[in-house]
């Protein structure tokens, strides 16, 4: 379709760099290129870059951040779960083999994609579609699926993101991302780093506290649990701030998915599903650049 509007599309030519008359490339040469291009250390230069820009600099907070994880659907079905070698095979069907009018001793063998009565878990199943998607559910109430976890680090004065990262899907990758992330912030300077309540553990809260992170986690008090963030922390006024900026980080995350489209990924393998999330965070930055500046540059 790209190919074809540069025929005779002059604000696809325009878009592109190519002049009326220039001479449009093969099709297979554009296909070769976003192969080259879709790359994950490619695309997060290309967000360092943006940052660094001049006019975007000094929107950016370098003391305040916050950090959150979503779930990004693997393009992977059940059906193409199979059974990790080694391991045995997955038993019949509870309803094949000695029902009536069958053969007495035989059973049935259990067709591909049929799961019925089997417990499916990523220790004993992989898919053959996309072999590092791993069955993961991020609530109580909703069902398990091939997914991946996307993580964004937001810096809380204008709400633009500063770091991502993609990363199997597991109960302990959102904190061990965030870490990751936070520790990889310039500066000496005391930092906050706001999270919700799936954050609050003493190991992470510890971590953050030694690498010289305040963590403005969100409680997650039960009747059976303390929380890791005590009175110290929640006595300050700037947690309250930064428990309210934190929200900010959602709206990244619904036009990841809803205006983009990017709910359902369209690319297979963690390397390119991390390229693919980091070119949609640039994408939304510099769609919120684009408001940011604009009343500035008027006003000049």
């Amino acid at each position: 379709m790209l190919i074809e509007q540069l025929d005779y599309n002059l604000l696809f030519r325009w878009f592109v760099g190519l002049n009326p008359d220039d001479p449009v490339w093969h099709p297979t040469t554009f296909t070769k290129n976003r192969d080259r291009l879709l790359n994950e250390e490619l695309m997060a230069r290309f967000l360092e870059l943006l940052l660094a820009a001049p006019e975007v600099k000094p929107l950016l907070s370098s003391e305040h951040f916050s950090v959150d994880g979503t779930l990004l659907r693997a393009w992977a079905s059940h059906g193409s779960l199979e059974r990790i070698e080694g391991i045995d095979d997955d038993p019949p069907p509870s309803s094949g083999g000695n029902g009536f009018g069958s053969a007495p001793g035989k059973q049935k063998k259990r067709a591909r994609g049929d799961f019925r009565g089997l417990l499916l878990s990523n220790q004993t199943h992989r898919s053959s579609s996309d072999g590092e998607a791993r069955l993961f559910r991020k609530s109580g109430g909703t069902g398990a699926f091939l997914s991946y976890l996307g993580h964004c680090l937001m810096e809380n004065r204008h709400g633009l993101v500063v770091a991502s990262e993609v990363t199997p899907a597991d109960g302990y990758g959102e904190r061990a991302a965030a870490l990751r992330m936070a520790c990889a912030l310039r500066g000496a300077h005391q930092k906050t780093l706001g999270a919700d309540k799936g954050y609050d553990t003493r190991d992470f809260v510890a971590d953050l506290r030694f690498a010289g992170v305040t963590p403005h986690v969100a409680q997650n008090i039960q009747p059976r649990r303390r929380s890791a963030i005590d009175g110290r922390t929640v006595r300050h006024p700037g947690y309250a701030r930064s428990i309210h900026a934190r929200r900010r980080i959602e709206q990244v995350f619904g036009w990841i998915k809803q205006a983009a489209g990017l709910r359902q990924l369209k690319a297979r393998g963690r390397s390119r599903v991390g390229a693919v999330f980091r070119l949609h965070v640039v994408a939304y930055n510099l769609i919120r650049l684009a408001n940011l500046l604009s009343p500035r540059q008027a006003l000049a």
